[in-house]
């Protein structure tokens, strides 16, 4: 195996649609507050937690970071951009693998009364890096966070 990185960019945005039994408030709810959070988001039981943070402010930074059982060490960096409570958030966000810079993305979320319910709209433009994630992968990602988040703010479990 060689020791040479082989450099390249992929760019790719998505745009993912959940429609939650919630109300805005509870789905902000969940999005937002420290303790909501850490319910839904992240590795759950597969993941070794090495640090957690979560500032919920403009220019306020979240960090998770810690190594999946008998894999590989991953670290999520972002820092809001944008914040209209209720409505929407805008972040950035750093992902590594193994210590190996793999993304770069911007995200918004936006949230909007649908009947008793939410409408929750998720955009992601990204940037992966030397081919240690992909496209796909990513979204399916993320995809499995959204179904975390709607399984905690309908009373689900994670």
């Amino acid at each position: 195996m060689s020791d040479t990185i082989e450099r390249s960019e992929t760019h790719a945005t998505f745009v993912i649609e959940r429609s939650y039994a919630a109300p805005v408030d509870a789905v902000w709810h969940a999005l937002s507050d420290n303790d909501a959070r850490r319910h839904w988001f992240g590795g759950g039981d597969d993941f070794d937690e090495e640090e957690w943070s979560h500032d919920f402010r403009v220019d306020g930074k979240a960090t998770e970071s810690g190594r999946w059982h008998d894999g590989p060490r991953s670290r999520f960096v972002s820092t809001y951009t944008d914040i209209v409570e209720h409505e929407r958030m805008v972040y950035t966000y750093d992902m590594w693998v193994d210590d190996r810079h793999m993304s770069t993305s911007l995200t918004t979320i936006t949230l909007e009364p649908e009947g008793d319910g939410t409408l929750l709209t998720f955009t992601e433009q990204a940037v992966h890096l030397d081919g240690l994630d992909t496209v796909e992968g990513r979204e399916e990602g993320t995809r499995g966070l959204l179904d975390a988040l709607g399984a905690y703010v309908t009373g689900g479990s994670r």
